[in-house]
């Protein structure tokens, strides 16, 4: 039998059992039956793939996305808890000339809403001509009243759209929703996209896929343009770590060259937006805002909200500042103007919507409102102004006649008393795709999430996109927090595609400025250095409290115990065995390391991931003594792989100046408190030992000094010696080094205070003998060191 009929056998064992409920559409199979032509070469492909290859495959891809770090975050009683990223592994397959058709009319739809915002936010026609109820406007909590009548300073109020689609039952698309407040997702399908391909690697070609890259490209230019005119730079202002779509906005920061704002980074200077950096104030003129509107300044806006800076409102009106989108954007994604844009926009451009939104009735009119309870087993009834899809957990109180909550109240009385404070929608009958699960393709609901964005040529569709897609049979679980999954979507051309990237290579080449770090970024980074070395101190202790206690079987043992009581001075939980101090350390590890994941690399993630990881699973579960010791040295050969990766990989800028001087700062009040307890003249014998073992600095002893360990050996080379990179003053000196690189090191040939006080401990290290270092001396120098790192606080990171 030849490859073709092989290749037919297989495509069919594959899809013998796939099954479409009656009346969908699916995106695989089409209306005679058959697999689409542009699914076949993928599904030929796969159909050869023996289970275990489809395993490895799918292990490959779920892998890159936990070493990168994507991860979706759910709100639980508890709090904010991450999951694993909820990708499904087949991608949604469209063709190239269908997809120009979907982009066409989400152009035209773009600049409707364009129109629409224009116009309530500028001389209200559409209200005056009895195009929209003015309780849709007035009423809408989406509405900014203090920008009426303000034009955004780019001329624009959309950016960057997305939209929700669906496929009818007929095989056509509709818009199920309008996403113009601060549309998220668009990091989401880049990692989608890398995730997919790497499980698809050969033999699935890729040459015919449209690329994303391009699309992000025109619109980094266009935000370029209005930064160059305004003569500032760019950001994304984001909520922060809390937000459930903090990585996406992390991601997408990185990838585009953005810095990465929260609304604490920003002030307000005569007019102009500028952020607190380790250099100052600069300017900034375009902020990409992925944070509510209502939320961006309390003066103006909600007077409730932390999240924001007060007076950029005052900047916008100013036209200091570009936002995308423009702040009051979000007005029309309500629920209820989906009512009312079909009749909107033959008014505005002459034309009906390309694309067909989902047919919704406003229950303020009286018609409307008795057609709705008339109809209810075939409607999804809701909040008239959420922005919610109605299928999803708190899109609809309503479905097919019967309340979500189990209320007994009469349905269409319920709707007749709510009036204009609901409508209602069509009852959604999304298209299938397919999935793999338990050896076999099964269909599932799918709809799709496309962005579009504003670039210097006009809009711009993403060639793609992503597919959320329903855990089960029924189209209400796509939500990630009821079980849907999210899938990449693939474009797919007849032709051979050119590879598009993110640089533009046809302009001259022109080397990057360094990027300005923002003093709370600079600050995460600065923590992150200490709290990585105080884990590896906490585990030095630890491996000396099991070395000495596998030696003697003893916890009463002298040694034993001045450990033991060093570990409480430092905080350490009451049972010394466990290292929780240790995993405290390393979770505040981190979640600086979250807050500044534009600015560190996946590689140092995975890094303090494993070592999290390896603190929990290798170390709490081995027995104290000699195996507890070997466990805690595989850790501190991990953290030594972490400490290369920023020696070797990280770029010197500003930033990395930050996380090595944390590291220093932490590494040399350690040695000093060790120092105290273990130098001290009471000290049990063998204590000096244990310093030179925290010091990692055994075989460096014996070289170095022919004699026996005594305090003034150890002093000398813990405390004093410049060439030791344990030392105390070897730390001080790298201080002193990073710090003259740091913007204002020096002001008009005086020295800063940080480099003065750093300067003043080494040259008092630099001139001490080992003797004059006692207790007193050493207290002095804590207090020195600490009184160093509260300079470097008040001259860089507030």
């Amino acid at each position: 039998m030849d490859q073709t009929a092989d290749a037919r056998d297989a495509v069919a064992g594959l899809i013998g059992n796939y099954t479409v409920p009656d009346g969908v559409a699916d995106e695989m199979i089409g209306p005679d039956g058959r697999v689409r032509p542009v699914w076949q070469p993928f599904i030929e492909r796969f159909a050869q793939l023996a289970p275990d290859d489809i395993a490895r495959r799918f292990a490959r891809g779920d892998r890159y996305l936990r070493d990168a770090g994507v991860f979706f975050r759910q709100s639980t009683g508890d709090g904010p808890a991450d999951r694993d990223w909820p990708l499904s592994h087949l991608p949604v397959i469209l063709d190239e000339t269908e997809w120009l058709g979907i982009a066409d009319g989400l152009v035209q739809r773009c600049e409707v809403l364009e129109q629409v915002l224009a116009d309530l936010y500028g001389p209200g026609w559409l209200v005056r001509e009895g195009m929209l109820p003015p309780e849709l406007v007035a009423g809408n909590p989406g509405w900014l009243r203090p920008l009426v009548g303000e034009r955004p300073p780019s001329g624009r109020f959309l950016h960057f759209v997305a939209f929700e689609l669906g496929r009818a039952p007929d095989g056509s698309w509709f818009v199920l929703g309008d996403r113009t407040e601060a549309p998220s997702g668009a990091g989401f399908a880049l990692e989608n996209r890398v995730a997919t391909m790497r499980v698809f690697s050969e033999p699935f070609g890729h040459q015919s896929i449209h690329r994303l890259a391009g699309f992000f490209r025109a619109f980094r230019s266009a935000l370029e343009r209005s930064a160059t005119s305004l003569d500032g730079r760019m950001g994304i202002l984001t909520p922060g770590l809390g937000t459930e779509t903090y990585f996406e906005h992390a991601y997408i920061a990185r990838y585009l060259g953005l810095m990465l704002l929260e609304g604490e980074d920003l002030t307000v200077v005569d007019g102009r937006v500028m952020v607190r950096t380790v250099a100052g104030l600069k300017p900034v003129s375009v902020l990409w805002r992925r944070l509510d509107s209502a939320f961006a300044d309390p003066l103006e806006l909600d007077e409730r909200s932390a999240l924001g800076t007060p007076g950029l409102v005052r900047a916008l009106r100013d036209g200091n500042v570009c936002m995308a989108n423009a702040l009051g954007a979000g007005l029309v994604q309500s629920r209820a103007f989906l009512a009312f844009l079909p009749r909107i926009a033959r008014y505005l451009t002459g034309e009906s919507l390309k694309l067909p939104n989902l047919a919704t009735w406003w229950c303020g009119q009286a018609r409307e409102r008795d057609y709705v309870a008339a109809n209810l087993e075939r409607m999804m009834v809701g909040d008239a102004m959420s922005q919610d899809l109605p299928f999803e957990a708190d899109g609809a109180q309503l479905i097919a006649g019967r309340f979500r909550d189990g209320r007994t109240v009469d349905p269409a009385a319920w709707v007749q008393a709510q009036k204009g404070a609901v409508v209602g929608q069509e009852a959604v009958t999304l298209s299938t795709t397919p999935v793999y699960a338990d050896g076999a393709l099964h269909a599932r609901p799918v709809m799709l999430r496309v962005f579009a964005a504003r670039t210097n040529a006009g809009w711009k569709v993403m060639p793609g996109g992503y597919a959320r897609i329903g855990g089960s049979a029924d189209a209400t679980a796509l939500a990630l927090r009821r079980g849907g999954r999210v899938a990449d979507v693939w474009i797919v051309s007849d032709r051979e595609l050119e590879r598009e990237t993110l640089t533009d290579s046809s302009g001259p080449f022109r080397r990057a400025k360094d990027s300005l770090l923002p003093a709370r970024a600079a600050d995460n980074l600065l923590w992150l250095g200490r709290y990585v070395e105080r884990a590896e101190t906490m585990v030095r202790l630890l491996r000396a409290y099991h070395l000495r206690l596998a030696e003697t079987g003893r916890t009463d043992d002298l040694r034993v115990a001045r450990i033991d009581a060093h570990l409480r001075r430092l905080g350490v939980p009451r049972d010394v065995s466990t290292p929780g101090a240790v995993t405290t350390a390393l979770d505040a590890a981190i979640r600086a390391a979250s807050k500044v994941r534009d600015r560190f690399s996946i590689d140092g993630w995975v890094a303090l991931e494993t070592l999290r990881h390896d603190i929990v699973e290798e170390v709490e579960a081995v027995q104290a003594g000699d195996e507890a010791a070997r466990a805690l040295s595989q850790f501190l050969r991990g953290s030594a792989g972490f400490a290369g990766l920023v020696h070797d990989n990280m770029y010197r800028f500003v930033g990395w100046r930050f996380l090595s001087i944390g590291r220093a700062l932490e590494r040399a009040l350690s040695m000093v408190r060790t120092l105290r307890d273990f130098a001290a003249p009471d000290a049990p014998e063998g204590c000096y030992d244990i310093a030179i073992e925290m010091g990692d600095s055994v075989m460096t002893h014996r070289r170095r000094y022919q004699i026996e360990t005594n305090r003034n050996t150890v002093i000398d080379l813990l405390a004093l010696d410049n060439r030791n990179p344990r030392s105390v003053r070897f730390q001080v000196a790298q201080i002193h080094a990073m710090a003259a690189e740091l913007p204002g090191a020096e002001e008009n040939g005086a020295l800063s205070p940080v480099m003065r006080a750093a300067m003043r401990i080494d040259t008092r290290l630099a001139t001490a003998e080992p003797a004059e270092m006692d207790g007193r001396a050493l207290d002095a120098l804590a207090r020195d060191l600490t009184d160093l790192s509260e300079k470097i606080t008040a001259t860089w990171l507030v």
